[in-house]
C-alpha cells in the first residue's frame, strides 16, 4: 500500500527524532520533539505509514498511532543500520528509518496487542526468575564443591543436600561462611517459591485464553510454548503463510544458492527467537522420545516415526518444531482447532 507520506520516528524515553517525508520521499522536516508534542503531532497529522524501529516502547506507539488511523510498521535495528549515512545521530536515524519503510521485502514486526504483551510480561518474570534461580543454584554448588562438597544434578538433589551440608560442623565448611551460605539459600528457596507461582500464574493464563488452549493439543506443545507461540504468531495475519512464521523464529535451515546450486545447512543458532525456539525443540524432543517407545497413532506420528528412523531424534525434533509452528500458524489465522491427520490403512 503506497502512502502520500511517511512519517519516521526514533524512539526515545522523552524526546523523540520525527522524520516527515512527502509522496517522492523528500523530506520536509527533521525534528525532537517531546512525548506530549508528538502525540499532538500524530493526532493532527492525515493517514500516513508511520514507520518505528523495533525497541522497548514500539508496540505501545505502534498501537497509539494505529488508533490516529496512522497504518504502523515495526522495523527491526538490523533491517535499519544499512540505511544510515554519516554518523549515529538521532536525525540520521530518523532519516534511516525512513528510507529502510520503502525498501522491497523488508522484514517488519507485527504489532503486539495488549494481551499479547501482557502475556509476554508473565513469560519474561517467569524466565527471569528461571534464570536467577540456575544462578543462585550454580553458585551454592560452586561455593560447596571448593571445599570438596559435591551436589548431585537436579534441583530435588541441592534442596536436600545442602540444608544437611550447613547442619553438619564437621564437614569441613569454614564457620566464617556459613553465614553467606545460609543467605544465598534463602535467596535460593525465595526465588523457587517466586518461581511456583509464576509458573502457575502461566497455567492459569493458558486455561483462560482459548488460542492457547487449543496450542497445547500439538505434539512437543506445552502452556510456555503456546504462550510463546500466542505471543509471537497473534492471528496470523503479520505472516503471509506458515513457512515464514517458522523462518521468523528461526527453525528453518540456512540456505547458501550459486550458479543455480542450492546448499541447505543447520539452522542459524542466532536467528529468530533463540529462546522460543529452543523451548519448541526440547518440547519437541520429549515427544520424540515418547514415540520412539510405542506405535504412532495418527498419520503425522507415522511421518515423525519414519523421520526419526531415517535421519536420527535430534532432527526429527527440529523437523517436528518445524511442523508445529507452521500448524500453529493455520490455527490461530483460520481460528481452528488441531486435527491431527488419520493413519493410513
Amino acid at each position: 500500500m503506497k502512502h502520500h507520506r511517511v512519517i519516521a520516528i526514533d524512539l526515545a524515553k522523552s524526546i523523540f527524532q520525527v522524520c516527515v517525508f512527502d509522496k517522492h520521499m523528500k523530506v520536509l522536516s527533521n525534528k525532537s520533539m517531546r512525548r506530549a508534542a508528538m502525540l499532538r503531532f500524530l493526532v493532527k497529522q492525515s493517514a500516513a505509514l508511520v514507520a518505528i524501529e523495533a525497541c522497548g516502547s514500539s508496540h505501545y506507539w505502534g498501537r497509539k498511532a494505529q488508533s490516529f488511523g496512522h497504518q504502523v510498521m515495526i522495523i527491526p535495528p538490523k533491517q535499519v543500520t544499512p540505511y544510515r549515512q554519516g554518523h549515529k545521530t538521532d536525525g540520521n536515524d530518523a532519516l534511516a528509518i525512513g528510507i529502510a519503510s520503502q525498501q522491497a521485502n523488508i522484514k517488519t514486526v507485527g504489532v503486539k496487542t495488549l494481551e499479547q504483551q501482557s502475556l509476554q510480561c508473565d513469560k519474561r518474570v517467569q524466565e527471569h526468575l528461571s534464570d536467577h534461580l540456575t544462578a543462585t543454584g550454580n553458585l551454592l554448588r560452586a561455593l560447596v564443591a571448593e571445599f570438596g562438597l559435591v551436589i548431585p544434578k537436579g534441583l530435588a538433589a541441592l534442596r536436600r543436600r545442602l540444608p544437611l551440608m550447613l547442619e553438619d560442623g564437621e564437614n569441613g565448611l569454614p564457620d566464617a561462611m556459613r553465614q553467606s551460605l545460609y543467605l544465598a539459600w534463602q535467596q535460593w528457596q525465595f526465588l523457587a517459591d517466586q518461581l511456583a507461582q509464576a509458573e502457575q500464574l502461566l497455567k492459569q493464563r493458558v486455561a483462560h485464553l482459548e488460542p492457547c488452549r487449543r496450542l497445547t493439543a500439538l505434539e512437543g506443545i506445552g502452556d510456555k510454548n503456546a504462550i510463546g507461540l500466542y505471543i509471537s504468531i497473534g492471528n496470523g495475519q503479520h505472516f503471509k503463510n506458515g513457512r515464514e512464521t517458522a523462518a521468523c523464529i528461526g527453525v528453518t535451515p540456512k540456505q547458501y544458492s550459486s550458479g543455480g546450486k542450492v546448499y541447505l545447512m543447520g539452522i542459524g543458532k542466532f536467528k529468530g527467537d533463540q529462546r522460543l525456539r529452543s523451548s519448541l525443540i526440547v518440547g519437541s524432543r520429549a515427544a520424540v522420545n515418547a514415540l520412539a517407545k510405542r506405535s504412532p497413532k495418527n498419520g503425522k506420528e507415522a511421518w515423525l516415526k519414519r523421520l526419526i528412523e531415517q535421519r536420527g531424534p535430534g532432527r526429527a525434533a527440529v523437523a517436528l518444531a518445524n511442523k508445529n509452528i507452521r500448524t500453529a500458524w493455520a490455527m490461530l489465522s483460520n481460528n481452528t482447532a488441531y486435527e491431527p491427520p488419520a493413519l493410513a490403512g
